[in-house]
Formats: C-alpha cells, structure tokens, sequence
C-alpha cells in the first residue's frame, strides 16, 4: 500500500513525519526542527548534545563494549513554493541568506531522513539487550546551504561525541518505493557552488549605446557556459554546469550597472573537475572583456562538497545484511548520481568508511507506468521540485527498517 495522505488512523510515527513536513526551516535555521529532535532523543534515554555547528544535534546510546556506529539524518529544507496538493503541505516561510523572505519546503525529502532515523532509534533503544556498542545519532544542519557536516567538524564535533568506525545513512530519491541500494566507490558527485558578479555601466534604456549592458553580457555567458561540457569535457567523462540563478536589473526602462549568476558545477574526477572549473571562469571572464567592462568579474564559492564515495568493502558488507533482510528483488545499484551530499566530510573527518543508499520514495504503481512510457523524466517529481514528495509508505517503513538493519549489523551482539 501506498500513501500521501494524512489518514485518521496514522501512526504516532507518521504524525510526526507531517508535522516534520509541514514545518521546515532553512539551512542553520533549524531551531524548531532541532528542539524536536532533542527532546525526542532525551525521551529515548539518549545522551544528546545540541548547537554542534550551529543547530546540530546528537544523540549517543552505549550498551556496552564494541563498535561505534554513526547514523545520520540532515534537516533541512528549500526556500520553494510547494505544490503538491498534500493535506499536510507545507505554507511556512523563512528568510534565506540574502535577508529575503521565501517559502520553504522539504523538497529533497530531509523530513523522511529525519523521522526515518527518528524510528530506528526508537527499534534500536527497544532491543538494547539484543547489540552492544555505541549507537550516534547525527542530525545535521545544512546539508542544502553551507556544509553543515564540515561546519559540525569544525566546531568540534569529535571532540564532544566517540569516534565512529563506520558512517551510515540514507537519502530518498524517485525510485520506487520499497526499494534501497548503494552505489559502491563514487556514489554522488563533487559540488562547486559558484556565484558570480559582472559589472557593466547602468543608464536609460532608450539610450543602450552610453552604458555597457549586462543583460547581454550574462546571456552571452550563459550560452557560452553550455559549451563548456559538450566541447571541454571528454565523452569517457561526466560533468554537469547548470545556471541555476540569472538577477539583473529590475524594470524595463533602465539598464542596469550589473548582473549575478548563480552556477553548480557537477564532477566526479578531481582532473575533471579542476578543467571546469577553470573553463566557467575563463569563459565568464572573456564575457565581461568582450562586452567592454571596466571592472572585471568577482567569483564567489558557496558550499563545495567533495565526491561521495562509498567505501567498497563496507557497502557490500551492509548490501548483504539488506538482501538477507528485504531480498534481492527490493535491492537496486542505483549507480552514480550527478547530485551531490556533504555527508562524506563526516565519515574522512572520522577516518571511517561511508555506506550512503538511495531510499525509493515514488509510487511503485507511477513508476511503473511512466517507465513503460518511457515518460520518467517527465512524470515523476524529481528532489528540489516543489510537486516533489515522497510516498509516506511504504517509504518510512522501508527507510526505518534499513536503519535498523544496518545498524545491527556493524553493532556488536550483546553477550548472553
């Protein structure tokens, strides 16, 4: 059975998933969405730790001697306008990084991540008896906006909480629901977040011929920048350059003095990834040169993730303990994805090995339908889309389970 709907007969579970939903917070905005957790995780008989990088939260069980095993939730949302028609949709706002008041809503799925985690804790803390070790609960802010993993590293992270032997998580993505794998070695691509600053001279759009317009500027570089993967990349290799913000000028009668771009660049090789890059700013600054500016770009980096690599041996490791508990026809390789998690600064901070699966959130039934039209694409709501939401189940049931089997199997058995 499938469902996206709050049904009476819900489960406490399920409520708190809408509710997660229904109240999102921007990236280290998450003071609601952190005070939650807390006192979820006290109720639970956890030790907890809170404003770890600003509103991060952790919560640490120990039974007894063995393995320290991390599993982590991020919690934060999207400044987009949600359309789904959900009874629990989204209406909140918040003020992004430029002081703007936007909407917001978990359009990447954070609020399953969380409420996921949030009921394997409960499963985990019901058979303590049963594993021995140390059990961390990492709920991290800003995974979307400002690398929160690395800022929680930075301010201390390790030095508050054990040491964990092996990394753990999950992140919902429109594949069926019910169904789970990992992707071994690179599993997600490198991010370059990139916001770039051309400058022209502004005045009277009945007279373009006194100014230098940045409007024409931006455009010519914008098109240029879509060379640069389908002729400075080879056909072996992967990259992705999207312009994902265009702001300049704000009425039609006067030309503006300067135009931003807001610009992700996508990679899993570092060679690759350095080419990019140097292309983007190469082609922007010859722009801006061609266009006849007198003060040359600024260039700007925003978060930059690295490439998220699964560790081999341990991913098969959990893979197993994924077959032998859900079976082979609910598991998936969903191979290397082109976006992109912060999650692997924890795990190398750690000197621990990763294990990240993609958790199917799609209804099996579209799914299907628009594979066999051959109308993915366009059918079925990808993450950052503001008709994106997953199907509550089986995709809570799906992703608490698979916590609970990955954790009990990196844990240690509880001597009889």
């Amino acid at each position: 059975m499938t469902m996206n709907s709050a049904a009476g007969s819900s489960t406490p579970l399920e409520e708190l998933y809408m509710d997660l939903h229904q109240n999102p917070e921007l990236s280290f905005s998450e003071h609601r969405t952190s005070a939650l957790i807390a006192e979820r995780l006290l109720a639970l008989g956890l030790d907890v730790t809170t404003g770890i990088g600003g509103t991060g939260v952790v919560g640490v069980l120990t039974t007894g001697e063995g393995p320290v095993v991390m599993l982590r939730a991020d919690m934060d949302a999207l400044p987009v306008k949600e359309d789904t028609g959900l009874p629990y949709s989204s209406t909140a706002r918040g003020i992004d990084g430029n002081g703007t008041d936007v909407p917001v809503m978990h359009a990447c799925g954070h609020d399953i991540h969380m409420a996921a985690l949030l009921g394997a804790l409960e499963q985990l803390v019901a058979t303590r008896s049963q594993w021995s070790g140390t059990l961390i609960a990492l709920f991290q802010p800003a995974e979307e906006n400002g690398g929160g993993a690395q800022v929680m590293v930075d301010d201390g992270l390790y030095t508050k909480i054990p040491l964990p032997d092996v990394v753990l998580g999950q992140h919902v993505f429109p594949f069926p629901a019910g169904k789970l794998g990992a992707h071994p070695g690179p599993a997600m691509a490198a991010v370059d977040s990139l916001n770039v600053r051309m400058f022209g001279r502004g005045g009277h759009g009945s007279e373009p011929e006194t100014t230098i317009d940045p409007v024409v500027m931006a455009a010519a570089t914008v098109m240029r920048l879509q060379g640069v993967v389908a002729r400075e990349v080879g056909a072996q290799e992967v990259a992705v350059v999207s312009i994902g913000s265009l702001h300049v000028g704000a009425t039609s009668n006067i030309i503006s003095d300067e135009a931003r771009l807001g610009i992700s660049i996508r990679s899993f090789d570092e060679g690759v990834r350095a080419r990019v890059i140097d292309a983007v700013e190469r082609i922007v600054t010859a722009e801006a040169m061609a266009s006849g500016a007198t003060t040359p770009p600024e260039f700007s980096y925003a978060e930059r993730y690295p490439v998220t690599v699964n560790d081999p041996v341990a991913s098969e490791r959990t893979m197993a303990a994924f077959r032998a508990a859900f079976g082979e026809a609910r598991m998936f390789d969903p191979g290397a994805l082109t976006g992109s998690e912060d999650v692997g600064n924890l795990a190398s901070a750690a000197g621990a090995p990763l294990v990240y699966w993609m958790l199917g959130g799609s209804d099996p039934e579209e799914y299907a339908a628009a594979e066999s039209a051959g109308t993915i694409r366009s059918d079925i709501p990808t993450n950052h889309s503001p008709h994106y939401a997953p199907v509550m189940q089986p995709t809570l049931a799906t992703g608490v389970e698979a916590l609970v089997v990955a954790a009990r199997e990196w844990l240690g058995s509880a001597a009889r």
